[in-house]
């Protein structure tokens, strides 16, 4: 059986793009219009200065969604951020919940479960996933196209959880007596 790292990704979600990081480069070029339409003359010093800061400060928030927030699923684990869980210590996934944690509704108790990953909660503009893990733990997996996850994930759970039924048939059971 391959390692996780070497399975063929089933679900990825990268977190965050490196094309946030072209806003420095547009900051740049924004302070070199403002000059030329102010008349002032073009000084390069503020738009070279926007332009470091702007793509540094990006680059450093990309980078750290990249690694915090991101998710994969491959048929041996489930990666949320630096939290791996292996797809063999998850016994159950809840259904989808009917009520949002925002709204003031009663929520399903999978819902006030630890999210994976080291991060405090499910992370902004993501959705979570309940699951119950080995140990009767219980857990929320996320993510932001959390519809794709759980229909990548719940084939794995079930082929493993759920035995194959058997059917015996007039012939078969003949041969088992």
């Amino acid at each position: 059986m391959a390692a996780a790292k070497d399975s063929k990704p089933l679900f990825y979600e990268p977190g965050a793009s490196w094309l946030w990081v072209l806003a420095g480069p547009a900051a740049a070029v924004s302070m070199i219009l403002i000059e030329v339409w102010s008349g002032a003359g073009i000084q390069l010093l503020t738009p070279g200065i926007f332009l470091v800061m702007v793509s540094a400060f990006i680059a450093l928030q990309v980078k750290a969604a990249r690694i915090h927030v991101s998710v994969e699923l491959t048929e041996d684990a489930l990666r949320e951020g630096t939290e791996t869980v292996l797809v063999r210590e998850i016994v159950k996934i809840y259904p989808e919940a009917e009520h949002s944690v925002v709204s003031d509704k009663e929520l399903a108790a999978w819902q006030s479960a630890r999210a994976l990953g080291e991060l405090f909660g499910v992370p902004r503009r993501r959705t979570g996933i309940g699951l119950k893990l080995t140990g009767g733990r219980t857990v929320q997996a996320w993510a932001r196209r959390h519809r794709h996850l759980r229909a990548a994930l719940t084939p794995l759970v079930q082929e493993r959880v759920e035995p194959p039924a058997v059917t015996i048939d007039g012939d078969d059971a003949g041969s088992l007596q």
